[in-house]
C-alpha cells in the first residue's frame, strides 16, 4: 500500500525521536488524566502515527491519482453558490468519514483531541498530493478551533477546572458542523485596495440601539469563502457615532466578528445572508474555492470587544502561517520526487540525467532543503503550540502552576514568533524554486500538462503571496530582529562575542561551523544597526545622540537600510536557525550530524553571499529615493 509517510524517512524521524512528544501529548491530554483519554506517551503516539499513517495512504491512494482531474475540474459558481466537481466533492467526503476535520477538536467537541503539530503534518502528507485538498482540510479544521481559542479567550468557553474538560463553549453547535463536515469556515480579511495595508479596510461592523450588529462591504480573495462560518475584519461603528469605513481608520478601530452568511431552511432551502459575487479563476490551486463576498446589513457577532480586531486577526494568522509553510514543504517534496523520478528514467548521452553532474546537484540540494525546512517547521509549529497550551492549561486547570506555566508559555510563543516568519518566507519561496526546477529537469515535457510539473509551478505561485506575502514576511521578522538589538545592545554585543568565540574555539568541527555562521548573521545585523543608527544622528548636534538613539524610532523614516535588505536579512535568519535546529538534532542524535554537515555544506556560501549584499550594496539606492517619500512597506508592517 502506498503511502506518503512511510515513504519518507525524515518525516518518520519526527515520530520517531525528532519531537518532545510527551511534553505535547501530556498537555493534550490534561496530564494523562482524562477518562476517555490516552495514560502515557506511549499510547498517544501509537494513536498520532496510525492517524498519520492513515493520513498519508489516504493522500497517496485518494487523492494523489486525481490531481489533474482536480486541476481540469476547478470550482464554479452556479446560481449563486459554488459547485464542486464529483470526484473532489467525493475526496471531501472521504475525509468526512475519516473524522479528519475534526482532527484537533477536543473529545468533548467530537473530535479527536490530537495536537495541533498532526494537524500540521496532515497538511503536508495532503498537500503533497494536492495543495487544493489541503487548504479546504486546514479551513476545516482552523476554523473550528479558531471558534474555540477565540471563545477561551474572551471568557465564553467554561472550562471545568478539575478535569480539564471543556463545560461549555459559545459556538458547539457551529464547531460540530465543521467538524463533521456539514459546513466550511473562512477568514475574511482582504478587501479591493486594501491587501497588506489593514488601515484602509473599509468594511463596516455597525451597532444598533438594541445592541445588534450588522456588516455591510466587500471582501475578495478570500479561501473557502463559499462557506458558512466567515471571521471577519471589519472598522466598527456604534450606535451614534459618526461614519466610519473610510478607508482612513486605525488598526485600534478593527474588530473582529463571526457571520453566518447563510441559513439553510427545514424545507432545504437556503436563504443567502452574504452573496457570493464571483469565484476566481486563478492561475492554480483550481480546486479550491476563493471567493469574492458582499455583506450588505448582514447580521454578526462581535468576537471579544470592539477594537480588538487586529490582535486577534494575529492570532489567526499566526496559525495560518505555520500552516502554508507545511503546505509549502508539501509541493516541494512532490516537486523533488517527481523531478527525481523523471529523471531516474529519461535518458540522455548515454545514461539516465540523474547520473549527470547538473541534475544530480538539483536533486542533492533540493532534498536538503526540504529536509532543513521539515525541521524549521517542526520547531516552529511544537513551540507555538506548547506555548498554547502551556497558557491554557495554567489558567484552567486546577492545580497547575499557573505563574510557572505562564512564564514558559511566553518563551514558547517567542521561539515560535521568531520561527514562524521565517518558515513561512523560505518555504513559499523555496516552494516556487523547487516547483521551477521540477518543471526545467522535465525538459519540453514539463511544459506539457500530461507530466504534471506546470501544475506544480502554478500551484506555488500563490505561496509567496497568500497569508501575508513574502515582504511582509521579512519586515516581520526584520523589525522583531532590529527592535530586540535597541532593546537590549549589551545583549547582543555579547551574543557577538560569543558567537565569534565559538567560532573558533568549539571542540565540535560542526559546532564551530554553526557559530561561524551564527556570527555571519549577527554581523550583518549590526552592519545594518550601524548604518541606521549612523543616518538617525547624522547631522544632529552630539550632545542629542543618545536621545535619538534610545528615544522614538519611526518605522517610515528612521529604517530605510533595513528595510532595503529585509529580504536579504531574512533569508540569512531562516539558514542560521535551520542550522540551530539542526545542530540540537544532532547532539541529541549522532545520526542526524550528516544531515546538518549536508545543510552547511549548501546554506555556508549561501550567508557568505547575503552578508556581502548587505554590508555592501543598496547606498546608491537609498540615495536615489530620498526625497521621494518612501516607506510604504514600513507603513504596512507597522
Amino acid at each position: 500500500m502506498p503511502s506518503f509517510l512511510e515513504d519518507n524517512a525524515d518525516l518518520r524521524y519526527y515520530f520517531e525521536r525528532g519531537i518532545d512528544w510527551d511534553a505535547v501529548a501530556s498537555l493534550t491530554e490534561v496530564g494523562y488524566t482524562q477518562p476517555d483519554g490516552f495514560r502515557n506517551v506511549g499510547d498517544a503516539l501509537g494513536f498520532y502515527r496510525e492517524v498519520a499513517g492513515m493520513v498519508g495512504a489516504f493522500a497517496a491512494e485518494e487523492v494523489a491519482p486525481h490531481a489533474a482531474e482536480i486541476d481540469r475540474g476547478g470550482v464554479r459558481l452556479q446560481t449563486g453558490e459554488a459547485s464542486f466537481p464529483p470526484r473532489l466533492a467525493g475526496i471531501f467526503e472521504k475525509m468526512r468519514e475519516r473524522e479528519l476535520f475534526g482532527l484537533m477538536l477536543p473529545r468533548e467537541l467530537g473530535g479527536m483531541n490530537a495536537p495541533v503539530l498532526l494537524y500540521f503534518i496532515a497538511g503536508e502528507l495532503l498537500a503533497r498530493a494536492d495543495v487544493s485538498v489541503m487548504a479546504h482540510h486546514g479551513f476545516h479544521g482552523g476554523i473550528a478551533m479558531a471558534m474555540l481559542v477565540l471563545s477561551l479567550r474572551e471568557g465564553s468557553t467554561e472550562v471545568n477546572r478539575e478535569t480539564g474538560r471543556i463545560a461549555r463553549t459559545r459556538w458547539p453547535a457551529e464547531i460540530a458542523e465543521i467538524a463533521t463536515g456539514q459546513a466550511w469556515g473562512s477568514m475574511d480579511i482582504t478587501e479591493p485596495d486594501a491587501g497588506s495595508d489593514m488601515a484602509a479596510l473599509r468594511t463596516v461592523g455597525e451597532q444598533d440601539e438594541a445592541g445588534a450588529w450588522t456588516l455591510t462591504g466587500q471582501k475578495i480573495f478570500i479561501t473557502s469563502g463559499h462557506g458558512k462560518y466567515h471571521f471577519v475584519i471589519a472598522r466598527t461603528r456604534r450606535a451614534g457615532q459618526g461614519q466610519a469605513g473610510n478607508g482612513a481608520g486605525s488598526l485600534k478601530d478593527l474588530s473582529m466578528f463571526l457571520v453566518r452568511a447563510y441559513e439553510d431552511g427545514p424545507d432545504g432551502r437556503r436563504t443567502r445572508l452574504a452573496s457570493v459575487d464571483r469565484i476566481e479563476e486563478k492561475l492554480g490551486h483550481h480546486g479550491s474555492a476563493t471567493a469574492a463576498l458582499t455583506f450588505d446589513r448582514t447580521p454578526a457577532e462581535l468576537v471579544g470587544e470592539p477594537g480588538e480586531g487586529f490582535p486577534q486577526m494575529l492570532e489567526l494568522m499566526n496559525h495560518a502561517r505555520l500552516g502554508v509553510g507545511f503546505e509549502a514543504i508539501g509541493l516541494a517534496e512532490a516537486a523533488w520526487r517527481l523531478a527525481r523520478a523523471y529523471a531516474a528514467e529519461r535518458r540522455s548521452m548515454g545514461k539516465t540525467i540523474d547520473r549527470h553532474e547538473i541534475i544530480a546537484d538539483y536533486l542533492d540540494e533540493m532534498e536538503i532543503d526540504i529536509i532543513g525546512l521539515r525541521a524549521l517547521a517542526m520547531h516552529a509549529a511544537f513551540h507555538e503550540e506548547m506555548g498554547q497550551k502551556q497558557a491554557i492549561f495554567g489558567a484552567f486547570v486546577a492545580g497547575a502552576d499557573s505563574a510557572t506555566m505562564a512564564r514558559e508559555a511566553r518563551e514558547h510563543r517567542a521561539i515560535s514568533r521568531r520561527a514562524t516568519p521565517l518558515l513561512k518566507y523560505l518555504a513559499a519561496e523555496k516552494a516556487v524554486e523547487m516547483a521551477r526546477r521540477c518543471l526545467q529537469i522535465h525538459g519540453g515535457n514539463g511544459y506539457m500538462r500530461e507530466f504534471g510539473a506546470e501544475k506544480l509551478v502554478r500551484d506555488a505561485l500563490v505561496l509567496p503571496i497568500y497569508e501575508g506575502t513574502s515582504q511582509i514576511q521579512a519586515l516581520m521578522a526584520t523589525k522583531d530582529t532590529l527592535g530586540g538589538i535597541l532593546k537590549a545592545p549589551q545583549e547582543f554585543v555579547k551574543r557577538v562575542a560569543q558567537a565569534r568565540w565559538r567560532s573558533l574555539s568549539s571542540r565540535d568541527g560542526l559546532g564551530r561551523r554553526v557559530a561561524r555562521l551564527q556570527h555571519l548573521s549577527l554581523g550583518a545585523q549590526q552592519h545594518i544597526i550601524r548604518q541606521t543608527v549612523t543616518a538617525k544622528v547624522k547631522g544632529r548636534p552630539i550632545a542629542s545622540w543618545r536621545e535619538e538613539v534610545f528615544g522614538q524610532w519611526n518605522p517610515r523614516q528612521d529604517f530605510g537600510y533595513a528595510l532595503l535588505h529585509a529580504e536579504r536579512l531574512t533569508e540569512l535568519l531562516a539558514h542560521e536557525l535551520i542550522a540551530e535546529v539542526l545542530m540540537s538534532q544532532a547532539r541529541r542524535d549522532p545520526e542526524r550530524r550528516a544531515v546538518l554537515e549536508r545543510y552547511l555544506e549548501r546554506v555556508e556560501p549561501r550567508a557568505r553571499f547575503l552578508h556581502d549584499e548587505i554590508t555592501s550594496t543598496g547606498r546608491r539606492l537609498l540615495a536615489r529615493l530620498a526625497g521621494n517619500g518612501g516607506g510604504a512597506l514600513a507603513a504596512a508592517a507597522e
